[in-house]
């Protein structure tokens, strides 16, 4: 092993300082043993070039598997989400038909109402008045009740649509975040 300090010069100045030849190559001896060993140590700590290139050969082919496991998961769970989103729209749209028609139906049922209300009050001429002021006050208060009703499927509509829309929306960036 190659020696990083001059062992000749060490004996010749322990001599100059008193000790024997003697002792003074005993004394050298036992520094290099004892510098040998800890460099062995040292030594079967360290890695090699070779070692560290391998692992991280492997490192490096471990993170290239799981970019495409997340890739796969990434594109089947948008998938799945855009299937879902679908059904979604496909639901709202049947929704959206039947308050379509109900609200038809209700329009029909009160231009029935009031056909028959105007019938009556042309036989009923001495109490047109009265009848004329009841059916206005019906109709005013199912135009207000269908007017509410309309109000409140409009918004059950959009908390539903914005439900799903934020529901998908946390889905994504939930993903998205996993991804980075």
């Amino acid at each position: 092993r190659r020696q990083y300090f001059d062992t000749h010069a060490l004996v010749c100045l322990l001599e100059e300082n008193g000790f024997t030849t003697q002792q003074s190559e005993v004394i050298v001896s036992a520094l290099v043993k004892i510098m040998n060993t800890n460099l062995d140590m040292i030594y079967k700590d360290m890695v090699t070039k070779v070692q560290q290139e391998i692992a991280l050969q492997q490192v490096m082919s471990h993170i290239g598997g799981v970019k495409k496991d997340m890739i796969i998961l990434e594109k089947s769970e948008f998938s799945a989400l855009r299937s879902e989103n679908e059904k979604i729209k496909l639901e709202l749209q049947q929704i959206k038909k039947q308050v379509t028609d109900e609200i038809t139906k209700v329009r029909a049922d009160n231009k029935l109402n009031l056909n028959l209300e105007k019938s009556r009050v042309k036989e009923l001429h001495a109490q047109q008045d009265r009848a004329l002021t009841q059916t206005d006050r019906k109709i005013d208060t199912e135009v207000a009740d269908l007017k509410t009703m309309l109000e409140s499927h409009k918004l059950d509509n959009i908390k539903y649509l914005a439900g799903s829309v934020f529901t998908c929306l946390t889905v994504a960036l939930g993903f998205y975040r996993l991804w980075i």
